[in-house]
């Protein structure tokens, strides 16, 4: 069992690796937004718990992100789990620490996908340009404006990961403007396959 963190702006391929390895190493892909549409969803304690916050506009404190993420961990994976948006800042980053420690687990991986922010955006934007020119759904923020903020706000609050799990050694990066083929391969062999 392997578990591991996908760090990288928006639009990196983070959902696209992910999926991969769901199918092709048993992994269970931790999104927190699926989590939390989840959780409203089950009428749990904690589901009515989140949708009471979510319905007010406030946004989920990082303590009942962890306790969905401990509900999750708790479940089992033969393959291990995939940490896709969390953790997004230092302090998340000790919580899930502390988390994995109690459970006796650990983070065996943070791969980075890097790519350089100006080809991010044009890839992004011709994604969105192919889509509607297919008739295909259009994600709303898929736009040059959006996404510059949206990347302002992950180099503000989740680029200091890199320095913190640089640190602690399980570190690795990945050219993210690869090919999806190329960046699956470039993990693969990461994860030692």
């Amino acid at each position: 069992m392997t578990n591991i963190i996908l760090l990288g702006p928006p639009g990196a391929g983070k959902g696209t690796q992910a999926k991969n390895l769901v199918a092709t190493r048993n992994m269970v892909q931790l999104s927190t937004g699926d989590m939390l549409r989840d959780a409203q969803a089950s009428g749990s304690e904690m589901g009515q718990k989140v949708a009471k916050i979510m319905s007010e506009g406030k946004l989920v404190t990082d303590q009942i992100v962890i306790g969905l993420i401990r509900e999750k961990l708790q479940q089992g994976s033969e393959g291990g789990f995939i940490f896709d948006g969390f953790p997004r800042t230092l302090p998340q980053a000790d919580a899930l620490e502390k988390l994995m420690l109690e459970m006796e687990m650990k983070v065996d991986s943070v791969i980075e996908l890097q790519v350089d922010d100006e080809v991010l955006v044009d890839r992004i934007v011709n994604r969105a340009k192919e889509a509607a020119a297919a008739g295909e759904p259009v994600r709303a923020d898929d736009n040059a404006e959006s996404l510059k903020i949206r990347l302002m706000e992950y180099y503000k609050k989740t680029s200091p990961l890199i320095g913190y799990y640089y640190a602690k050694g399980n570190l690795q990066r990945v050219d993210g403007l690869a090919s999806i083929e190329d960046v699956q391969k470039s993990i693969d062999w990461i994860l030692g396959k």
